[in-house]
């Protein structure tokens, strides 16, 4: 619970410039805003530059640069007052393609305080993609980034059946487009401005989320003030965490989690936002802040766990043995607090002198030394990944929730863990199961409904208030629940087994060597999948065995075709006969956003993935009368 908080209001009247205006208020010398000019120059030069070169690097580049939440707010109003003059107003659709910059920020807050509405388009958004929001929301304006952006948008103001009409730049360079106002201005009239905010309701839209589309055609889930508002209360009350703690923004402010987290949140608690502007800088600027709570999609802590072992690996080997026993040490004791047992004095003291003499210096190498909250939703977590955390003393907490209930429903809390779920509903949240183990919610803050073409809004709800969900779970005598997988993503067999997809990927990316992995089998007699090589784990393994190559000549190599095929043995070992793969084909390249296979918020596109590799996964019923449980596969292809 954040202590600092004032109400300024009743919570059912609450809206986003009410508490901004009070952090302005309250909190005007407190940081707000951070971001790093080196990373928003790498950044700019397109998708993932980060991953070539570290913004950070440099000792004399390390400068963030800050806004108090008194400087944040003059901002906003200053840009606010300067979107008014060119028209915009209560009501009007505006779409944002910019990376995690200031500009963003400050205009998402600068539009709501118009009564505007601010929709976020993925800046991996393919052309048909900006075609379908720019139709289907009626918005006349589009805030972008830069002349790149401006570029991909030229079909979307073209087209006759949008009404997109005018692109403004936030970094302009040569083209004809009119710059993103500049928010330092101070001589504009704020008078209307303080006006619309001030006579907001908390049921206006606040902004409209298209959803990722992974299942069918992307729907714009409607945001509410009211609805944001009341899940922050919820979310506040289940967490403990010191005031004004940071937070670092990576995920597209498209997604609802980061629409959250990196800024309804942060404008609650009064919080402070480091922005990190491309996903493949987000370990320089962990390292750079040392949060106290971090927030990572599975495939994020994922990747964090295989280039921390592989860190570890390169370390010699009696350092090895001590961080391997210091770990057991630590997972031993955070295993008994899950299980409701109060560990020993000696124990616990044991486990801190673990932690404090040979592990947290490898977590400061990492930046996730101070960590007190970790949590993840999005996707299922590995339990090895979460086993492997625990080592270290980092509980992970997972959630669970959609862009229709405005992100988290449920959660893990550090006094009712129970790994593997997802936790017990947030206050303000009903769980039910449908008959077929749907999951069912009814909650004050679910999504009012679905944005129509036509600007209005269909409702997403039942006659008693339940919205279904499209997730398959269960619920324990506790109140855990427990994910199965997406309803429409379910694997039916030809002999009628039903098969979580998830839970097959799950177990074959508990060997560091599978960074990634797709199950198969709809109308087929048995599971097939596709295996992606981890390159950091595998350049890891090679070193640790003499050998030498890339990372498709690694996957080629016999010796790791034979630790493959053992990895695949033992992810069957721990599945029914039905969920067994019993052939698998392995990749070299990993699937990225960039690439396509994968969702900007890293969740995995199961029909791209599916249709550019149907020819592989097909070729593995071939001549398979009599399938055995794991063969060798195929030879690796990028």
């Amino acid at each position: 619970m954040t202590r600092i908080l004032r109400l300024p209001a009743e919570p059912g009247r609450l809206t986003l410039p009410t508490l901004l205006h009070r952090n302005a208020e309250d909190h005007a010398d407190l940081p707000a805003l951070s971001w790093h000019s080196a990373a928003l120059a790498a950044a700019a030069a397109g998708p993932g530059a980060g991953a070539a070169a570290d913004p950070h690097a440099d000792a004399a580049s390390t400068a963030w640069t800050t806004l108090t939440w008194g400087e944040a707010r003059r901002r906003v109003l200053n840009l606010a007052a300067a979107l008014a003059a060119l028209g915009i107003g209560r009501g009007d659709k505006v779409l944002l393609m910019m990376p995690n910059s200031p500009e963003h920020w400050l205009t998402d807050l600068a539009l709501v305080h118009l009564g505007a509405v601010p929709i976020s388009v993925y800046n991996t958004a393919a052309a048909d993609q900006i075609r379908h929001i720019s139709r289907h929301s009626g918005a006349e304006t589009a805030i972008l980034d830069g002349p790149a952006e401006a570029e991909r948008w030229q079909p979307a103001l073209a087209d006759t059946e949008s009404r997109l009409s005018r692109l403004l730049l936030a970094r302009p360079g040569t083209t004809s487009h009119p710059r993103l106002p500049d928010p330092e201005r101070t001589d504009r009239d704020l008078a209307a401005v303080e006006s619309a905010w001030r006579t907001a309701d908390p049921a206006e839209l606040l902004t409209v989320v298209y959803t990722s589309g992974t299942t069918g055609e992307p729907k714009g889930v409607a945001v509410s003030h009211h609805a944001v508002v009341a899940n922050a209360l919820a979310l506040d009350g289940a967490t403990d965490l010191p005031d004004h703690v940071e937070h670092v923004c990576y995920l597209p402010f498209a997604h609802i989690a980061e629409r959250m987290l990196g800024i309804y949140l942060p404008v609650f608690r009064a919080a402070h936002v480091y922005l990190c502007p491309d996903a493949a800088m987000l370990g320089p600027v962990v390292r750079d802040v040392h949060p106290v709570q971090f927030f990572g999609v599975p495939r994020i802590w994922e990747k964090t766990a295989a280039a921390v072992q592989a860190a570890v690996e390169r370390l010699p080997s009696e350092l090895r043995t001590a961080i391997a026993d210091a770990q057991d040490t630590v997972r031993h004791h955070h295993h008994a607090l899950d299980q409701g047992t109060r560990p020993s004095a000696a124990a616990s003291a044991d486990c801190q002198a673990a932690l404090d003499r040979t592990l947290r210096p490898i977590l400061a190498s990492a930046g996730l030394d101070r960590v007190e909250r970790a949590a993840s939703a999005s996707a299922p977590m590995p339990p090895t990944v979460l086993d492997f955390w625990a080592g270290f003393g980092i509980r992970i907490m997972d959630a669970w929730g959609l862009t229709e209930t405005m992100g988290v429903a449920t959660t893990n809390t550090p006094d009712a863990f129970r790994a593997g779920s997802v936790g017990k509903a947030t206050d303000g949240v009903e769980l039910k199961l449908a008959a077929d183990g749907e999951i069912l919610v009814r909650s004050d803050f679910l999504t009012p409904g679905y944005l129509r073409a036509d600007g209005t809004v269909e409702p997403v709800v039942d006659a008693d208030g339940w919205f279904a969900t499209g997730d398959v779970g269960r619920l324990d005598d506790d109140g855990f629940l427990w994910l199965t997988d997406r309803k429409k993503e379910l694997i039916i067999t030809s002999q009628g087994k039903n098969i979580s997809p998830a839970l097959v990927e799950n177990a074959l990316k508990a060997h560091p060597l599978i960074g990634q992995a797709l199950a198969y089998g709809e109308g087929h007699p048995y599971i097939v999948a596709l295996l992606v090589l981890d390159p950091e784990a595998a350049t890891a393994w090679a070193t640790a065995r003499g050998l030498t190559g890339t990372i498709p000549e690694l996957a080629g190599h016999p010796d790791l075709a034979t630790e493959v095929a053992a990895a695949v043995a033992a992810a069957n070992a721990t599945l029914s006969r039905a969920e067994q793969v019993k052939k698998y084909h392995l990749l070299a390249r990993e699937w990225s956003p960039e690439t396509g296979e994968l969702t900007p918020s890293l969740k995995l596109k199961r029909r791209i993935v599916v249709t550019r590799h149907g020819h592989h996964l097909e070729a593995l019923y071939k001549n398979a009368a009599t399938p055995q449980t794991t063969t060798k596969g195929s030879p690796a292809l990028p």
